[in-house]
């Protein structure tokens, strides 16, 4: 969504105004408009006529922000629903977490919707986990695992190592796990429909499926995990990628950074230095440039 016009009454214009100011936008006033809120990412102008009026290059997160603000039902929420529609049902999503962190495992997700499991998990306000904070991960994890079908697979990194070095190609071995999590799923339920983000050959995926994916109309597109069964499978993803890096910060003593910044750079170090070499294979993705730092 890169545009959004709503009419409110002169009440609510003024109530927008100071969340505009806290969402930390610069405010200044324009020829027939009461105000001007502005961002490096949007501008929100409210007329004189009691229209608001945001633009940019993707308001969806501002325009959620806003209408939850006035107790509306979100636009954003209106879009989800019918994105719901587009698509059938049930369809599987398929998402990982862990790919660009040193730290930790490859976990891929897999969850299937149906029409009212969908409809459940946007009204809890599923999304993306990259629009969610970690420390709410879990409680939305909880929402999906009550309410869907679900696969995780988790490639913890001594695995992730052995078959990095046989597949030789981060977008096969991706492939591999998002296989593995559509036929599990399709070992519990029927579905003819799934969904995971472009990454790669679409051909990755289906040449990796067994029997009863062979089958299945699979689909990859640039941000899939705007649909709903998609960021389903990125938040179960997540929530088990932090799991196990919890694990491993108290198993080694040491809060082990996630990315691959400096910061992990010498948290690395640190358990080579303490542990060996050895052991930090068992922890982290050693293709990464990082082990070759260290």
């Amino acid at each position: 969504m890169n545009c959004y016009s709503k009419k409110f009454d002169i009440d609510s214009g003024k109530k927008l105004k100071d969340f505009f100011e806290r969402e930390g936008a610069v405010l200044s006033t324009v020829q027939n408009a009461l105000w001007r809120a502005k961002t490096n990412l949007y501008s929100a102008t409210f007329y004189n006529t009691g229209k608001l009026l945001i633009q940019g290059s993707d308001v969806s997160d501002i325009v959620e922000k806003t209408e939850n603000f006035l107790g509306l039902q979100t636009t954003a929420l209106k879009q989800k629903e019918n994105e719901n529609q587009d698509r059938p049902f049930p369809r599987i999503g398929v998402d990982e977490s862990g790919k660009g962190d040193f730290f930790g495992p490859l976990v891929i997700a897999g969850v299937m919707v149906d029409k009212n499991s969908a409809d459940i998990l946007v009204n809890a306000g599923v999304k993306d986990c990259k629009k969610v904070d970690d420390k709410n991960i879990n409680k939305l994890a909880a929402v999906i695992k009550n309410n869907c079908v679900f696969s995780v697979v988790t490639i913890n990194p001594a695995k992730y190592n052995e078959l990095y070095s046989k597949f030789n190609n981060l977008n096969r071995l991706l492939a591999w796990g998002h296989a593995r999590a559509i036929e599990n799923i399709l070992d519990k339920a029927q579905c003819s429909y799934a969904l995971s983000d472009k990454f790669g050959d679409e051909k990755l995926i289906q040449n990796a499926l067994l029997q009863k994916g062979r089958n299945i109309c699979l689909e990859q597109r640039c941000k899939a995990e705007s649909d709903i069964a998609v960021a389903a499978a990125s938040i179960i993803a997540r929530a088990q990628f932090l799991s196990i890096m919890e694990q491993f910060s108290r198993k080694y003593g040491i809060e082990l950074p996630k990315g691959a910044s400096s910061r992990v750079v010498e948290a690395a170090g640190l358990i080579k230095q303490k542990y060996s070499k050895e052991e930090l294979l068992n922890i982290s993705k050693a293709h990464f440039k990082t082990f070759s730092q260290i």
